[in-house]
């Protein structure tokens, strides 16, 4: 097995998750601008649903509409039923391109740190229209790469947005693991160029999932490294 020299991370609900302009009352805020009235509490049934029914593009390009129609789906889950549903859900989507809209959880600086004081290097890898830049400078990431499917214009899993992280660091993909929150995305689409992956299940959606880790912290020792 080669030498492990980076890790590649996902973003949204890996290292942040929505702060609360983006969750169930975020939602409820919004709809009420829009004349209509959501369900907070239906919030996670109806996101996993949206989840479930997610089309993408069938050639992996990154799309902004589909996410504007995956969001609809969220608030017509949360009870929703209006003609202006589409308008809210569009408006919610660009307010996911706002760094300032997220948190980052607090497992997630005490890891990076971790892991560079083991010399590795780090990037991420974004299926978002977020500048990712500006997401890095403002939540004070020190990594050395990111890529989002908006500059990119392929999402994950295909394997090219992998490749630009991987070609950014000057690494092979037998030298590099993937973290991030979704099976097909981040797990099936590292696997499928060679690099280790690890599923990062907060939620406890994915018990038997192999790789499995519930706290980031729990990663280099996942990884092999000595504490």
């Amino acid at each position: 097995m080669a030498e492990l020299r980076a890790v590649l991370f996902d973003v949204d609900f890996t290292l942040v998750k929505p702060g609360p302009d983006l969750g169930p009352e975020g939602y409820r805020r919004m709809a009420a601008r829009f004349g209509f009235d959501l369900d907070p509490s239906r919030y996670d049934e109806a996101r996993h649903a949206a989840l479930e029914t997610l089309e993408r593009h069938p050639e992996l390009e990154h799309d902004e509409e589909v996410w504007v129609l995956f969001t609809e789906r969220i608030i017509r889950g949360m009870g929703g039923d209006s003609d202006r549903a589409y308008e809210a859900a569009a408006e919610l989507t660009r307010a996911w391109e706002d760094a300032g809209n997220f948190e980052l959880y607090d497992d997630v600086l005490p890891t990076l740190v971790h892991l560079r004081e083991r010399g590795l290097r780090l990037a991420l890898v974004s299926n978002t229209a977020r500048d990712l830049d500006l997401f890095v400078v403002h939540h004070a990431l020190d990594v050395d790469a990111a890529v989002s499917s908006r500059a990119h214009g392929k999402v994950k899993p295909h394997e090219s947005i992998f490749r630009a992280a991987l070609e950014r660091l000057g690494i092979g993909a037998e030298e590099a693991a993937m973290v991030g929150d979704s099976p097909e995305d981040d797990i099936d689409g590292a696997r499928a160029l060679g690099i280790r992956p690890f599923l990062i299940d907060r939620d406890g959606r994915f018990p038997d999932a192999d790789g499995r880790l519930t706290d980031l912290r729990e990663l280099p020792a996942a990884l092999g490294l000595a504490s």
